[in-house]
């Protein structure tokens, strides 16, 4: 059995979430840069599952809404992001299309699915392993560097066809939707405290301080 260790929460400890310097958190402002001290995130929970709220909200219209009008000789088709994808793969624009459909539909939905986990996790839903929490919280740090590729991508396109004699691109009222789910599960990312996993977990190893009825007979 892992012997219980001291952890900074029980010593009144908290680490500043702007410089890092540890101090006592009597002292409700870091003596270095003077932010606010916390033991834990302000209503980390409330935030993040707000945010996640707002971005499943925005999800949906992101991928029905038109993200991008081309305009190829006099015709102008309006397109989704599937549609977009399927006409970058007719054109065999084979990276952009891949990229376009791992970073508008995969990567925010992941992002989405794996916080609801992490929020649930924190707050006693579901059990899982630390590792298992702790690769979870991982990649989903290692997702929101790449958040905005496809916007990326898309923009460059847009620059690249204007260049064009006989094809222009201009963004839609989708992109808008997508990038306001890019921005809430970078926010809800952010917002979310992961210590509050380990909370949980320590909470769960601790012995019951409740003494054992009597025997009664």
């Amino acid at each position: 059995m892992t012997p219980h260790l001291p952890r900074a929460i029980d010593q009144g400890l908290a680490n500043c979430h702007v410089c890092g310097k540890v101090s006592p958190v009597v002292l409700r402002h870091c003596p270095r840069c003077g932010s606010a001290l916390h033991l834990r995130k302000p209503a980390s929970m409330q935030r993040t599952v707000a945010l996640l709220i707002a971005a499943g909200a925005l999800y949906l219209p992101a991928n029905l809404l038109p993200v991008m009008t081309l305009s190829e000789l006099g015709d102008v088709m309006a397109s989704t992001i599937l549609q977009g994808m399927a006409e970058f793969w007719r054109r065999q624009a084979y990276p952009i299309a891949i990229v376009i459909f791992v970073a508008s539909i995969m990567i925010p939905l992941i992002k989405i699915v794996a916080l609801v986990w992490l929020c649930a996790a924190a707050s006693g839903k579901v059990h899982s392993s630390p590792r298992i929490l702790g690769r979870i919280y991982g990649f989903t740090e290692l997702l929101g560097r790449w958040s905005m590729v496809d916007i990326f991508v898309v923009s460059i396109l847009v620059a690249l066809c204007q260049f064009g004699a006989y094809m222009t691109v201009t963004p839609g009222p989708g992109a808008l939707a997508f990038a306001g789910v890019v921005v809430l599960t970078m926010f809800a990312a952010m917002s979310f405290d992961p210590r509050l996993l380990w909370d949980r977990l320590e909470s769960l190893k601790a012995p019951d301080p409740t003494p054992p009825p009597p025997d009664r007979e």
